[in-house]
């Protein structure tokens, strides 16, 4: 893990190219890297992938599936709770000790069955819930898509996964090579599409992942780039309205905004067009001579 970071850190701070896009500086560096993993998966893990997802039987696909989902969500949880999402932890651990005690070892899912939302977390988002940036996109040996802040927290994950700290060592890295067959052999239609659909799939894998990383740190919330959009947004609209102060004003022709109230007049709302008042709903509008 040491070696694959320091290659990949050590292709940035190189700065083999300088990307368009800000969010992706080393994009000569990061399509070199994206063409080395396309290939070792072309030759030996979508294979692979193929023949396990056409010849393995699909119940027994699904117990893989949720047995080490079962193990995921125990980090889950931890990060959950970190990130203060204090229900979606509570409900994680529920889900653990569901699966494992009557889903015979989490083979059977049925905290899903009875309810129970699946979530996913990492360290990387805990961190980005903390503040810290998520940094340059970044794409690793293997691994595939990161960030820099992503990078970081690698470590922190693959110590969390449960699964570690099986012995012997040999079932241990069986295991590790079941789940990621398993996980390729369950995308395999849709990276089908994606080839077949993306102009550039280095952009589409790209964007995809960083708007996913966005939405874990930052759930239903705008981005902060939108929400500064919409704030300044609202504060031009209110710089728009003008107050009436007198009858000229509502015989004058106004622009779009909101027009507040005049003593004993209720308020005139123009959205979209130019408002002028007509002689006759003025002359019902202003107070009338007193009776004697």
């Amino acid at each position: 893990m040491n070696f694959l970071v320091t290659i990949a850190l050590a292709g940035l701070l190189s700065g083999c190219a300088v990307g368009k896009d800000p969010r992706d500086p080393f994009e000569g560096f990061n399509r070199a890297m994206f063409t080395v993993n396309d290939k070792l998966d072309q030759y030996a893990l979508k294979p692979t992938a193929e023949v396990y997802r056409d010849n393995v039987p699909s119940f027994v696909q699904t117990g893989v599936y949720n047995f080490f989902g079962n193990l995921g969500d125990v980090w889950t949880a931890v990060n959950n709770l970190l990130q203060g999402k204090i229900g979606d932890g509570v409900t994680d651990v529920m889900r653990v000790a569901v699966n494992t005690f009557l889903g015979f070892g989490g083979v059977l899912d049925i905290a899903s069955e009875a309810g129970m939302q699946k979530h996913k977390q990492d360290f990387g988002a805990t961190l980005g819930v903390w503040g810290v940036g998520s940094g340059p996109y970044v794409v690793l040996p293997i691994f595939g898509s990161s960030t820099l802040r992503d990078t970081v927290a690698l470590p922190a994950d693959m110590a969390g996964d449960v699964w570690g700290d099986v012995r012997p060592v040999w079932q241990r890295n069986t295991g590790r090579v079941l789940r990621i067959v398993d996980l390729r052999a369950g995308v395999l239609d849709a990276v089908t599409l994606i080839e077949e659909a993306a102009l550039d799939r280095y952009e589409f894998v790209r964007d995809g992942y960083l708007q996913r990383r966005e939405y874990k740190v930052r759930g239903d919330a705008p981005p902060k780039r939108q929400r500064d959009e919409q704030e300044e947004q609202q504060k031009e609209e209110q710089q728009k309205v003008k107050p009436v102060s007198s009858w000229q004003d509502l015989q004058e022709p106004r622009e779009f905004g909101a027009v507040e109230s005049a003593p004993q007049v209720p308020p005139v709302m123009a959205e979209g067009i130019r408002l002028r008042l007509s002689p006759a709903v003025r002359q019902r509008a202003e107070p009338g001579p007193s009776p004697s």
